[in-house]
């Protein structure tokens, strides 16, 4: 058997997919019409706590009174063309489903699919070996996975947590008056849509790998405090997507204050010179009727709202005693920027479910 012919010189990973990160997500609008059409009849499960009926982050299955297991896979194309770093990235965006649900993450499985033919194995044992470094530092092992030969690069995790049931946080139970916090700046797709571009320096970059690999470890405690009434991480649907969900699955209104949002380094000026993802149009096709942006309609920070990110930052719902403890975490975890963007209302008729003051 003869060996792969593989290229004098490897390509840049980034130039090997058509998406990076979740902006390779299928847009929410195509995926809740893919969904509606394979919707199979209702199956009742008593210990199944949590299924996809709320678009939650993960489902959960209980185990007896006090242990559920909490279980979730992410898996996508290239944001950077560092191995190691995409490899990092990865599995912390896949890690943070587990801690979005106020999980302790226990066992994770490396979902693997490479251009055998194209890419040095060098190169493909460095992604590897990222994912590995994650599920190190969060303390778990990578215990085993699947790998198959595909014409993109592929990689990502399957990942197994534990909760007890008291303490589980879902994306569905934001109550009125609630405050919304935000644990990571906005803007990684913006700064990915750079990078692909050759306009991201190497502070825009270390800014947004550092962001991109924090491991989202508040969400554990998060779980434990019962002010916090609702949890979710911010991914490829955008900040404006994935407040929606909250907000449409607890009957609310959301307002966010766009004075307030925390951003990476060097995003806005990008935005502003059109340097955004096309995943941005797409979020704001899904789900701009239900959405108010008023005088931010066609601006940058339109787009900077749909922007999707990739391993981004929790977003919580808690009283507003709760505020002071909530940041303080944040805080003791290295979260920096985290910041309060919001508020939850009781939502009137013609409300729409998010509102961007």
């Amino acid at each position: 058997m003869t060996a792969p012919v593989l290229p004098a010189s490897p390509p840049r990973l980034t130039s090997l997919s058509h998406g990076g990160g979740c902006g390779c997500k299928i847009a929410p609008g195509v995926l809740a019409d893919l969904l509606r059409q394979s919707q199979l009849a209702p199956q009742f499960f008593p210990d199944l706590l949590v299924g996809s009926e709320t678009a939650d982050d993960a489902a959960v299955y209980r185990l007896n009174e006090h242990q559920a297991i909490v279980a979730t896979t992410d898996f996508f194309m290239p944001i950077v063309d560092d191995p190691h770093d995409f490899g990092r990235i990865a599995a912390t965006n896949a890690l943070s489903d587990v801690y979005a649900m106020g999980a302790q993450p226990i066992l994770a499985l490396a979902i693997v699919g490479m251009p055998i033919n194209v890419l040095p194995h060098e190169t493909i044992a460095r992604i590897l070996a990222g994912g590995e470094s994650v599920c190190r530092d969060a303390g778990i092992p990578l215990a085993g996975g699947h790998s198959i030969d595909s014409v993109e690069p592929i990689y990502g995790l399957v990942a197994l947590g534990l909760v007890d049931p008291r303490q589980l946080k879902r994306n569905a139970t934001a109550q009125a008056g609630d405050v919304l916090v935000l644990g990571k700046p906005l803007g990684v797709g913006v700064l990915s849509a750079a990078l692909k571009k050759g306009l991201l320096d190497d502070a825009g970059y270390r800014a947004m790998v550092e962001a991109t690999t924090q491991l989202n470890r508040p969400g554990i405690e998060l779980g434990r405090l019962a002010q916090v009434h609702a949890l979710t991480d911010v991914t490829g649907f955008g900040l404006l997507g994935h407040t929606l969900e909250l907000a449409r699955a607890a009957g609310l209104t959301a307002t966010i204050d766009a004075a307030r949002l925390p951003w990476l380094p060097g995003v806005q000026a990008l935005a502003a010179q059109g340097v955004v993802t096309g995943a941005s149009g797409r979020n704001w096709a899904a789900y701009g009727p239900e959405v108010e942006l008023g005088g931010y309609v066609g601006t940058p920070l339109q787009a900077l709202l749909t922007d999707p990110q990739t391993s981004g930052g929790l977003l919580v719902s808690c009283a507003p005693e709760a505020v002071d403890t909530v940041m303080q975490l944040f805080a003791r975890h290295g979260f920096g920027q985290a910041a309060v963007i919001g508020q939850m209302h009781e939502k009137t008729a013609n409300a729409p479910f998010v509102r961007v003051a």
